[in-house]
């Protein structure tokens, strides 16, 4: 009977070749399990970017009020009024992704007219299944 020895080379090789097998098989299987997600269908029933949307008109306006009179003696009345309305937005960006929404703030300006804090923005609100865009408005204020 023939006896070979292998040789600490040869069983490096084998094991390489074991190990690029793996890997290519948890390659496939996770470009597999992300094909299967692809064909989700659309739920329509699924309304989470409308009532984000309403949640965020809601509570748009009072927050900011009450943002901005906590920061009372910070600054001037424009800078409290735009720390408030950046503060709320990222309250509002962390309450979309809780709910697995995604919320985006863009073009957020204040400007002061006598004793009145005027605060836009405009928001925009996505997840898997649509998108919606809505202005926000809020009036704060000064006194």
């Amino acid at each position: 009977m023939m006896r070979r020895d292998i040789s600490d080379d040869e069983a490096q090789m084998l094991l390489a070749t074991g190990v690029v097998l793996i890997l290519a098989l948890l390659s496939m299987a996770i470009y597999s399990v992300k094909v299967v997600g692809m064909g989700e269908p659309y739920d329509a029933y699924d309304d989470a970017v409308l009532q984000t949307a309403e949640e965020a008109k809601d509570v748009w306006q009072t927050s900011i009020q009450y943002r901005f009179d906590d920061l009372n003696g910070t600054g001037t009345a424009e800078e409290r009024c735009l720390d408030a309305a950046n503060s709320v937005k990222a309250d509002l960006m962390r309450h979309g992704e809780h709910r697995g929404v995604e919320i985006i703030l863009v073009d957020l300006n204040a400007t002061i007219n006598s004793d009145i804090c005027t605060v836009v923005a405009e928001a925009g609100i996505a997840d898997r299944n649509g998108r919606l865009l809505i202005d926000l408005h809020a009036e704060i204020d000064l006194s």
